[in-house]
Formats: C-alpha cells, sequence, structure tokens
C-alpha cells in the first residue's frame, strides 16, 4: 500500500496542480485535496472532500481517509481573495491550529510538509547578505501575510516537538513564479508601468512553479525532517527583471509608495502590501545550502531562468499605462509622474552570485 496523502488549499491553482502531481507520484496510492470550494480546473485522480480546516471535522476527513501524509498549502498571501484581513487571518492561523490538531490526534499520521515563505525574515536595511535557516528576522513581522506565516511555523515547530514520531518539512520557498501563478509579485509584474522605489535597487530570488511541484513531491516521498530555504540558484536585480520584462517603471520617492500602493489597490491592479514595499525597497536573499545537501533537492530552473519563462508568458495587463500614470500623478499631487525606460534603475545585466 502506498501513500495516502491530504492536501489544503486545492481551491487555488498551485494546490490543485500540487494534489494532481502528488497522485501521479510512485509510492502514492491515494491524493485527498480539501477547501471550502471545489477548485475550478481537473483534479484528475484526486479525491474532492469539501470541508474547512477551521473546523474541528478536519479530524474526522482524516480519520475517515486514512490520511498518513499531510501537504499543507493553503496560507494566503491576500486578504482580497479570502473577502478581508480577519478572514484571511483566520484560513491562516486558525486554520492550521485546527489542521494541526487533528494532526495531533490522527495515530496514523506519519509525514507533515509545510509550504512556508521567506517572507519570515522581513527585509529590512540592516539585514544579512543571506539569510541561513537558523537566522533570526532583524525586525519580527508586525502585520498581514508575513506575520501569520511567522505565526503558522510556530505553531508547526510546537507540533513537531509534541509528536517526534511525524517527519515534519517546512519549506520556506522563495516568491512563485509562472504563468498559472497568482500572487501579489507576479500581479507587480504584470502592471503596464511597474513602480519602483527611488534610490533602491532590491536582491530578489524566485522559484519556478514546477520546482514548487518537484519538490513538495520530493518532501512527500523522500524527504526528510526539518526546515529549508527553497528558491532558484542565484539572485537578480530589481532592474534586471524589468529589463528583462521590457516594462516601463515609474520611481517614487519612498514615502509615496504607500499612497501609490493604496491607490492600486483601490484600482484593483494589484495587492501593494506592505511586506511587498518592503522587499522591493531592500530585498532578500537566502543561503539554499541545506536545501541542496541536506534535503538533497536542487530546483532545475535558477532564479533568472524561472524569471525569463515567467517573463514570456506575460500579457500586456489589464489597464492601459495611462490610467496607472494618471493615477500615480494623482497621488503625487501632479498630472503625470515622470517615467523611466525599463530597468532604469542600474546598469548591470548579468546574473549575480548564487545563494
Amino acid at each position: 500500500m502506498g501513500r495516502v496523502v491530504l492536501v489544503t488549499g486545492v481551491s487555488r491553482d498551485l494546490g490543485r496542480r500540487c494534489a494532481r502531481a502528488l497522485a501521479a507520484a510512485p509510492g502514492v496510492d491515494r491524493v485527498v485535496g480539501v477547501d471550502v470550494t471545489p477548485p475550478r480546473g481537473d483534479m484528475g485522480g484526486v479525491a474532492f472532500v469539501r470541508a474547512d480546516i477551521r473546523n474541528p471535522v478536519i479530524a474526522k476527513v482524516l480519520a475517515k481517509e486514512d490520511v498518513d501524509t499531510v501537504v499543507h498549502m493553503s496560507v494566503i498571501a491576500t486578504p482580497g481573495s479570502s473577502g478581508g484581513r480577519t478572514t484571511m487571518k483566520e484560513l491562516n492561523v486558525i486554520g492550521t491550529m485546527q489542521l494541526l490538531a487533528a494532526c495531533q490526534r490522527s495515530p496514523r499520521l506519519t509525514t507533515l510538509v509545510v509550504k512556508s515563505t521567506t517572507t519570515v525574515y522581513g527585509a529590512s536595511s540592516r539585514d544579512p547578505a543571506m539569510f541561513a535557516e537558523d537566522t533570526e528576522p532583524r525586525r519580527l513581522p508586525r502585520h498581514g501575510y508575513a506575520k501569520d506565516a511567522s505565526e503558522v511555523e510556530a505553531y508547526v515547530r510546537g507540533f513537531a516537538r509534541r509528536r517526534p514520531d511525524v517527519r515534519v518539512t517546512m519549506l520556506r520557498c522563495a516568491n512563485v513564479l509562472g504563468h498559472h501563478v497568482v500572487s501579489p509579485m507576479t500581479a507587480y509584474f504584470r502592471l503596464p508601468v511597474v513602480p519602483t522605489v527611488l534610490g533602491f535597487d532590491p536582491r530578489l530570488q524566485f522559484l519556478h512553479e514546477q520546482d514548487l511541484m518537484d519538490v513538495l513531491e520530493h518532501c512527500t516521498t523522500d524527504g526528510v525532517h526539518g526546515t529549508f530555504n527553497v528558491a532558484g540558484s542565484g539572485v537578480l536585480l530589481l532592474s534586471q527583471a524589468l529589463r528583462r520584462l521590457g516594462r516601463p517603471s515609474v520611481k517614487l520617492p519612498p514615502s509615496a509608495v504607500g499612497r501609490v500602493g493604496s491607490a492600486l489597490r483601490s484600482a484593483r491592479l494589484t495587492e501593494f502590501s506592505p511586506e511587498l514595499v518592503s522587499l522591493l525597497t531592500f530585498g532578500r536573499g537566502v543561503d539554499t545550502a541545506r536545501m541542496r545537501d541536506v534535503l538533497g533537492f536542487t530546483p532545475r530552473h535558477s532564479t533568472a531562468s524561472a524569471f525569463a519563462d515567467f517573463a514570456a508568458h506575460v500579457s500586456p495587463g489589464p489597464a492601459p499605462a495611462e490610467r496607472v500614470l494618471s493615477g500615480v500623478g494623482a497621488v503625487l499631487g501632479h498630472p503625470r509622474a515622470g517615467t523611466a525606460p525599463a530597468g532604469e534603475l542600474g546598469d548591470r545585466d548579468e546574473e549575480a552570485d548564487d545563494a
């Protein structure tokens, strides 16, 4: 008998595709996908169960389906898709607490894989060049997705202490890119005119969507216990990314970025969250040595090639450039904000050193 895997968050594309990939993986007998709403795409051989992980009924699902492996993917990054910040907090934190409580009571459970995020490290001017897994953030997250992810990780660590018999793998993934991915970062790059922070050219790391599928499968079938940074090799400067994307940019003083972000949210163009603003100001780098040496996983795509694949599928965007420019100009108090050619922030266009 192979594994029986339960995957949370299958109403979203990445969760659904992860469940389908696991259903085809060697050594997996059955995959059960759970969420509060049915997935829109084809589930293949995955059995869907409508269930809310915020409800203790999730324990009955684990027992009824004889689940021995849980892949937790339902920590969401934007309040817009969940009905507001309060609902987002409930889904992320309360949902994780209930899921872990169900896992705690499940005698059959042997493996727990949690998709986390490098956002837990934050982004500030005092950050090290590279965050290792045991490096503490210089500033603890205080709001939004970053705070939720930090709390989720704390609960997962508590679960690992209470159930040492369960193999717990926590993956701190860099921003995932792909033409199927909908996230604050992909929405940002899809803007017809991309706002940047004047005087800053942050380092960015990305993970290709297929590499995310591969590492989740690896951890489900062959992974090891522990916490791991997961990202493609190398980094890109924001200016390099914009040049390769072919997007014009507008440089904004730091004091205006928050106001422009509010305008973009009001126009429903992107979720310009505080953690995204910090990342686009100071950047972030993570060390992936443990991913390769201990977890035994190497992504197929580097940061640069993951971005290149994403850029090849980017459409012009939902709004004409004039609309974005006029909105930015209105926020700044003049009719037109000066635009800059794509990637004008810097002159380098080669890959930076590996992480």
